[in-house]
């Protein structure tokens, strides 16, 4: 991907290093349990930690100064900002030519081990995340070695695939989309509906971005599609748990993440999204 001397965004918001303290009453201890079972369930653990964010105490411990992080991760807070800023310029386009509307920014906050965001207290083993109450997107940076190492999804767009999805899903929260499903309370399906609607929109994203920047390089989205291939419910529920249990998909298959980003990627229609709550599920 070209990136380097690109614009960086204002959005991005780094708050690695300051931590989040325990819940009172042990509930540090449940909330990382809760995320782990989540995750080998394939289930969202956000409802849950919603629920138990109601019912206990999160104290703060930031002081307001930041404590060291790691200088070798600059380079990719700088990409982090690069391709937050392709998708302000990219939405904002389609939102003021498409939508006839205003595109309103998200914030992307960088943070380490753990955060306490709008949607609840969550740590960095759920992943990169999009909080609707807050309007922000919270990534670990950490996240991109994991996806390298562990799934063997390396390569840059592929990082930017994963900030592209994210913001996807902030543009479904402007447009109502969120709501009209059955927000935190909604069930399997739609979740998988809303995750494959977001990959469709991250490659609307890498088409526009390429046709307003020409971003990409020979390899790039083999990559993005490398990287939605190896985080579908089926590939990782096999790998963690060695059956595949597909009443509790959250995200889609791996065959239907690719074919999603896919389709973004060739149309470059932001309408092409309506699709996927007009087909059968069985379909998608």
């Amino acid at each position: 991907m070209l990136w380097q001397g690109q614009r960086e965004s204002s959005n991005v918001e780094d708050r690695r290093g300051l931590g989040v303290g325990a819940i009172a009453g042990g509930g540090g201890v449940v909330t990382l349990i809760i995320v782990v079972i989540s995750i080998l369930l394939g289930q969202d653990p956000t409802p849950l930690l919603q629920q138990l964010d109601n019912g206990q105490q999160v104290t703060q411990q930031d002081d307001g100064q930041p404590r060291q992080v790691d200088p070798r991760q600059e380079p990719l807070k700088r990409f982090v900002g690069v391709v937050l800023a392709d998708t302000e310029d990219v939405w904002t386009d389609v939102f003021k030519n498409q939508l006839g509307r205003d595109y309103p920014q998200p914030k992307l906050v960088l943070f380490s081990d753990a955060i306490r965001s709008g949607c609840g207290s969550a740590s960095a083993q759920m992943g990169p995340f999009y909080c609707p109450e807050d309007q922000c997107v919270y990534l670990d940076l950490n996240f991109f070695d994991e996806l390298k190492n562990r799934f063997g999804a390396g390569g840059d767009f592929a990082m930017a695939y994963v900030v592209a999805h994210e913001v996807g899903h902030h543009v479904q929260n402007q447009l109502g989309i969120f709501q009209r499903v059955g927000g935190a309370g909604r069930d399997n399906e739609a979740s998988v509906r809303l995750e494959l609607q977001a990959d469709y929109l991250a490659g609307v994203w890498a088409n526009r971005a390429q046709r307003m920047k020409n971003i990409l390089e020979p390899g790039d989205i083999d990559e993005a599609l490398n990287a939605a291939n190896q985080i579908g419910d089926d590939t990782l529920q096999r790998e963690t748990q060695g059956r595949v249990v597909p009443d509790s998909f959250t995200h889609g298959t791996s065959a239907q993440r690719v074919r999603w980003f896919k389709k973004g990627f060739d149309t470059g229609d932001v309408n092409g999204m309506q699709a996927l709550f007009n087909l059968p599920y069985g379909q998608l």
